[in-house]
């Protein structure tokens, strides 16, 4: 497993990140994945500003956002990603009926994606 940079072991490098993870979320510690990350402090620091701006508002609202974040993670498997999201959009306003409806999109789009590749389906004219 991989070690956790806790918050009392923390460089002054990586303190100065997870206050403003903690700041920004406002919460009392980071979570694991930060700490994970803190094991290399220019990654962490480097994740946290992308990730930052990409989510930070723009022609996507947060919830939006947080629900594509939770469908490519679905699809990439990462199970972390997946209850860190869900989590996320459900903070956001994500309710049962919403998280129903995004679970089916994934799992229909993986279905008709897997049968488009092994038919080897050429792309028509008028989508490209």
């Amino acid at each position: 497993m991989t070690r956790l940079v806790e918050y009392a072991e923390a460089t002054p490098e990586v303190r100065a990140v997870f206050d403003e993870i903690m700041a920004a979320r406002g919460v009392a510690d980071v979570n694991n994945f930060w700490k994970a990350l803190a094991v290399h402090p220019p990654t962490l620091a480097r994740i946290w500003a992308n990730l930052r701006q990409v989510m930070a508002p723009g022609a996507l609202d947060p919830l939006t956002k947080e629900m594509l974040y939770l469908a490519a993670s679905a699809t990439a498997g990462c199970g972390y990603c997946v209850a860190s999201h869900t989590a996320a959009a459900r903070a956001k306003g994500m309710d049962d009926a919403m998280h129903g409806e995004l679970l089916a999109v994934i799992a229909m789009a993986a279905e008709t994606n897997r049968l488009a590749e092994a038919l080897r389906v050429p792309v028509d004219p008028a989508f490209q």
